[in-house]
């Protein structure tokens, strides 16, 4: 089998066919060394004073040679960074079709919210006294996540989606613990997210793995085959990484209860549902909710992500600190475990403090400026595009799970190609040249050479219309026999091809100075 990962990271005689420029510049894209190579080591870009003397705290872990920082002015620091900002796409520059995490439109409304100063520049060691509009704020958000999802109380301070996972089973093995148990295992369907596992894994139990149906959903039958004694409780993410909607989860929770386990929903693909059904309803017991994927707040750009659990009534005790109790006198903020009152049971600390209050912002803005009807509409909009680009391209393109619609995503593999020579990747590398992040590959595993697409609700018609196009087109091109023009894709990135499995395995993490050049004779 041929080895198509690695290539020359140098451009090929296609794309270096243009006239070489002295700089090595092209235009406007222009060649950016690392901060090292630009930089001296000997200067700053700034005048500081000497530091003064003092006994270090570090004591045998003190750092023993020079730090060898690059000194840049702030012009030479501004352009650097902002030449690297244009080698990657955004959502800012289009359509973001990475499935299993939801890339949606950021308004700009949210931004001007977070950028208000009485939430910019508040400090976590601030006198609770003096931010009561902040934990107003989360009040609301807190709100308005329990009733969108049902549930009972919401921890606010994880900081991701995994993070989230980490405190929803947590807090599940804290109330297994309460009424005297011990449980070693947790079920997790092979359709789950891959932090699932790596989550129950962490936290010591035994994974037991679940299999996908032939429709790409979770048999109630093969739950209840695996539950035990010892089943703490099961992962489950629906809609699931297949992008279809877990039909019988009410028969699978209830299964899982009445087992003496509890249901823990994963919710990155909360987008798919919000105002269609709510996660409590079904039966599940704590579900992490993706800030930054369903109310659109920045992937990590603008400060930490924002995982909030959501736990149900049998979990709500024991929400980890600091965390929100509804006074008669508004909101207040529990922050140790000797402010707690009778029924409140905190498993302890996930964090020292709620550092992401401009994602609350955001989220919160999302919320109110769409309303009831707004958070729906965007939920039916992403399921319509999603099958709007399944269906244009279900003709070329192989679905694993045949004509089902799919909730938030579109599911391909790669019998698309079959009798072309094309693999998934090459076809990825391919559509770069086309201006477009590839969507996802290879994964869900469930699904050999998988590509995973998920449109959001930003995209208009006329953008779905032009993605699509070039979809088609680069399909044609495949089983037209055109081998060469994947294989040596993408042509017109900064960087050609890398060996990315050589990379990941074995890494350079330093920088060292290069050999200086012979000189010419």
């Amino acid at each position: 089998m041929l080895n198509n990962q690695g290539r020359p990271s140098r451009p090929d005689t296609a794309a270096a066919s243009e006239a070489a420029t002295f700089t090595g510049n092209k235009a406007l894209q222009i060649e950016e060394g690392l901060l090292f190579e630009i930089g001296q080591r000997e200067v700053t870009g700034i005048d500081l004073p000497e530091a003064p003397v003092a006994k270090s705290r570090l004591g045998n872990h003190g750092r023993k040679t020079e730090i060898g920082l690059p000194g840049l002015s702030e012009p030479e620091t501004m352009r650097h960074y902002v030449r690297l900002s244009r080698q990657n796409h955004a959502i800012d520059l289009g359509l973001y079709p990475l499935g299993s995490c939801t890339m949606k439109h950021n308004p700009r409304l949210n931004e001007r919210m977070a950028r208000l100063p009485g939430f910019a520049d508040i400090h976590p060691l601030q006198p609770a006294s003096t931010v009561k509009g902040a934990v107003d704020l989360m009040a609301d958000l807190s709100h308005w996540l329990l009733e969108m999802t049902g549930m009972e109380t919401v921890a606010l301070s994880p900081k991701a989606g995994a993070h989230g996972e980490l405190c929803g089973m947590v807090a599940i093995r804290a109330a297994i613990e309460a009424r005297g148990e011990t449980r070693g295992s947790v079920l997790v369907p092979e359709s789950a997210h891959g932090t699932n596992p790596a989550t129950a894994a962490l936290l010591g139990y035994k994974v037991i793995p679940v299999p996908a149906r032939a429709d790409g959903t979770v048999d109630p039958a093969a739950v209840k085959e695996r539950l035990s004694s010892d089943v703490a409780a099961i992962m489950l993410t629906n809609p699931n990484t297949c992008g279809l909607f877990e039909r019988d989860v009410v028969e699978i929770a209830e299964a899982v209860h009445a087992a003496g386990a509890f249901f823990y929903g994963d919710g990155a693909n909360f987008n798919a549902i919000v105002g269609k059904v709510r996660p409590g309803d079904l039966g599940v017991d704590a579900m992490h909710i993706n800030l930054h994927k369903t109310f659109s707040t920045p992937h990590g750009g603008g400060g930490p992500g924002a995982g909030p659990v959501v736990l149900s009534k049998a979990l709500a005790p024991f929400a980890p600190l600091p965390f929100l109790r509804r006074g008669e006198g508004g909101p207040v903020l529990v922050e140790t475990a000797e402010a707690t009152q009778d029924g409140e049971r905190p498993f302890g600390r996930l964090t020292a403090f709620h550092g992401q209050m401009g994602m609350y912002t955001r989220a919160l803005a999302y919320m109110l400026s769409h309303g009831a009807d707004g958070l729906k509409q965007a939920s039916e909009d992403a399921v319509l595009n999603a099958n709007y680009v399944r269906a244009r391209l279900s003709d070329l393109f192989h679905a694993p799970y045949g004509d089902r619609p799919c909730m938030h995503e579109a599911l391909f593999d790669d019998h698309s190609f079959e009798g072309t020579e094309i693999t998934t990747l090459d076809f990825a590398k391919a559509l770069i040249d086309e201006g477009y992040h590839p969507m996802t590959m290879y994964f869900p595993l469930v699904v050999h050479g998988a590509m995973l697409i998920e449109p959001t609700e930003s995209e208009s018609r006329a953008s779905l219309d032009l993605f699509i196009a070039a979809m088609r087109d680069l399909m044609m091109r495949a089983k037209a026999g055109e081998v060469e023009h994947f294989r040596a894709a993408p042509r017109f990135a900064p960087r050609r091809r890398l060996d990315e499995t050589r990379a990941a395995r074995q890494p350079k993490l330093a920088w060292s100075e290069p050999a200086p050049a012979a000189a010419a004779e």
